[in-house]
C-alpha cells in the first residue's frame, strides 16, 4: 500500500478549502424528495444491494430564526436504496412532537441543548427545562424496527420503506419513561448471551453530581438480554463508548457543569460545560458479565467518538478520536464562522489499559485531523487491521473533513481519497462484499457536499484501494446539510 492521494491538490497546500464554500453546507434543506438517481459518474456495483440510511440536522432555522448550533437542528433521515445497479433517494423529517409543534407555530418553542434560545430573552427562557427530542444523531435498523436516535431521549420509530414517522418507541417496554438511549450503539457480532448470535449493546446516562450509567444488551428479536445500572462519581459528559466481548468502556472527559446560567435562561446547557485541562481523563471499565468496575486515569483530553476496542491478554486496547481540549460552545459565537486554525484537531490515539496494574499507556497513531471512524462490522470489539476515517485534506493542522483516510494499523501505511477543494465529506460507512475473505474487501459509502454545485453526492469507493478514485459518484438534485451518523442495511 502506498501513500497516494486522489485529488487535484497537493496535500501540503496550506489551505484546501474556502470557508464560505464550507458554510453553504449548513443551509437548511426544508424539502422532502423521492426519486431515482439518474445523474451518475461511473457505475454502481450491481452486487451492492441494500439501503444506506443517514441522519443529521436537516432544518437549522424556523422562519428566519436560526438555531444557535447545528446539533440543535431537527433530524432528517435520508435513505439511498441500491438495487440491481440503480439507486433511489428519499428523505423525510422525523415528525417529533417538537418538530410538529414548531412547524405549526412557525417559530422556535423549545430551547436547544447546545445554545438555541426561545425568542424573548432570558425571561422567556427562565427555568424552562423542557427537552425537545430532535432525533437527529443516528439511525439504526434492529429487530425489525428503523429507529432515529438522539441520546437524551427515547428513539423515534420510522417506516423503513417510506420513512414516515410511527412515533416514540420504548423498545417493547425495555425503556422506561424518561430514559434516554444513546446514539452510538455497538453491535456485538458474536454475543455469548445470545448463543453466538449478534446483539445490540447500548447505554444511557443521567449526569448529575454523580452519573448513572445504564447498559442494555438486546437480542436480534428485540428481547432484553441484560440490563445493568451503575452510579459513577462525578458529572460525566459521555457521547460514545467502546465494547469488547467482556467489557464496556467509557471515557469520562474532564469537564465541569455550572447549571446556573442555564436555569436563569441566559445560556443553553451545552454552553455551561467547561473543559478542565488540569484534570485527568477518567476511563471506566464495566464488565458485561460479572466483576468489579475498574477506574483508570490518563492525560487530559476530550473524546467524542471511539473507533474500536479489543482484548489482548490482560490488556484492553481502545482506539479513539481524541482532542487536546473540548471545542467549547460559547455564547454569541456563530458556528458558521469557525476559525479552524484556532481549534485543536481530532486525532487517532491508542489507549492500552492494563487490567492488572490499572495503568494506561497512550500513543498517537494518526496525527492528521480526523473523525467519524468506521471498520468492518464483524470486527467490532475484536482485533482488526483496517480503519477508515473522515479526514482533512492536509496532513497538518485543523480543517473541515474533505477526505477519506484508510489506515493499516499493522503496517501504518495510509491511503487518502480527497474531495478537496470544493467537496466536504461525511462519515464513511463500510459495506463488506458478500462472501468476502479479506477484511477490506467491500465498499465505502460517504455523502459529499459539492459546494460548487450546491448539491450532495453519494460516493462509492473501493475499500481495498482508495487510490483508484471513486467507483461511482451519484449526483443528487439538491444538497443534504452536513450529517452525523448512518448505517447500511442489507435486504
Amino acid at each position: 500500500m502506498q501513500n497516494l492521494i486522489s485529488t487535484s491538490l497537493n496535500p501540503s497546500d496550506s489551505l484546501s478549502y474556502d470557508l464560505q464554500a464550507w458554510q453553504k453546507g449548513y443551509l437548511s434543506q426544508p424539502n422532502e424528495y423521492d426519486y431515482w438517481i439518474d445523474d451518475i459518474e461511473g457505475e454502481i456495483p450491481p452486487e451492492l444491494e441494500g439501503t444506506l440510511y443517514r441522519n443529521g440536522p436537516g432544518l437549522l432555522e424556523i422562519n428566519g430564526q436560526a438555531f444557535r448550533h447545528p446539533f440543535d437542528g431537527d433530524g432528517m433521515i435520508s435513505a439511498i436504496r441500491f438495487t440491481k445497479g440503480r439507486a433511489h433517494y428519499c428523505n423525510r423529517f422525523v415528525r417529533t412532537q417538537g418538530y410538529v409543534e414548531e412547524q405549526k407555530a412557525g417559530k422556535i418553542l423549545y430551547r436547544g441543548v447546545f445554545g438555541t434560545q426561545k425568542p424573548g430573552g432570558w425571561l422567556a427562557n427562565f427555568m424552562d427545562l423542557r427537552i425537545k427530542n430532535i432525533a437527529n444523531t443516528q439511525v439504526i435498523y434492529w429487530a425489525g424496527k428503523l429507529l432515529a436516535l438522539w441520546e437524551a431521549a427515547q428513539p423515534y420509530r420510522l417506516d423503513p420503506h417510506t420513512l414516515e414517522t410511527i412515533g416514540i418507541d420504548d423498545l417493547d417496554g425495555i425503556l422506561e419513561p424518561g430514559d434516554g438511549f444513546a446514539a452510538h450503539v455497538r453491535i456485538d457480532p458474536n454475543c455469548e448471551k445470545n448463543g453466538g448470535e449478534p446483539c445490540l449493546v447500548n447505554f444511557s446516562i443521567k449526569p448529575k453530581l454523580s452519573t448513572l450509567i445504564t447498559i442494555y444488551e438486546i437480542s436480534t428479536q428485540g428481547k432484553l438480554l441484560k440490563k445493568q445500572v451503575h452510579s459513577v462519581p462525578g458529572f460525566a459528559f459521555i457521547h460514545d463508548f467502546a465494547m469488547t466481548p467482556n467489557y464496556c468502556i467509557f471515557f469520562q472527559n474532564p469537564v465541569k457543569f455550572n447549571p446556573i446560567p442555564y436555569l436563569l435562561g441566559f445560556s443553553g446547557a451545552g454552553e455551561c460545560i467547561k473543559f478542565e485541562p488540569k484534570e485527568p481523563t477518567k476511563i471506566i471499565v464495566i464488565p458485561r458479565n460479572s466483576g468489579k468496575i475498574k477506574y483508570f486515569e490518563t492525560s487530559s483530553g476530550f473524546v467524542f467518538h471511539h473507533a474500536n476496542a479489543y482484548e489482548d491478554q490482560d490488556r484492553i486496547i481502545v482506539d479513539s478520536i481524541c482532542y487536546e481540549s473540548l471545542p467549547e460552545v460559547r455564547p454569541n459565537d456563530d458556528y458558521r464562522e469557525t476559525d479552524f486554525s484556532r481549534l485543536d484537531p481530532g486525532q487517532l490515539w491508542r489507549f492500552s489499559l492494563d487490567l492488572t496494574t490499572e495503568k494506561v499507556e497512550r500513543e498517537r497513531i494518526e496525527s492528521r485531523c480526523c473523525e467519524f471512524p468506521a471498520l468492518h462490522p464483524n470486527l467490532m470489539g475484536r482485533p482488526y487491521r483496517y480503519l477508515y476515517l473522515g479526514a482533512a485534506h492536509s496532513p497538518q493542522g485543523n480543517a473541515p473533513l474533505q477526505a477519506i483516510l484508510k489506515l493499516d494499523l499493522n503496517t501504518q501505511q495510509r491511503q487518502l481519497w480527497s474531495a478537496a477543494p470544493e467537496g466536504f465529506v461525511s462519515e464513511p460507512v463500510f459495506v463488506p462484499r458478500k462472501n468476502a475473505i479479506a477484511e477490506d474487501d467491500g465498499w465505502l459509502l460517504t455523502v459529499v457536499y459539492d459546494s460548487h454545485h450546491h448539491r450532495s453526492d453519494i460516493v462509492i469507493l473501493d475499500g481495498r484501494d482508495l487510490t483508484q478514485g471513486a467507483i461511482a459518484r451519484l449526483h443528487l438534485k439538491h444538497h443534504i446539510p452536513y450529517g452525523l451518523h448512518g448505517t447500511f442495511v442489507t435486504p
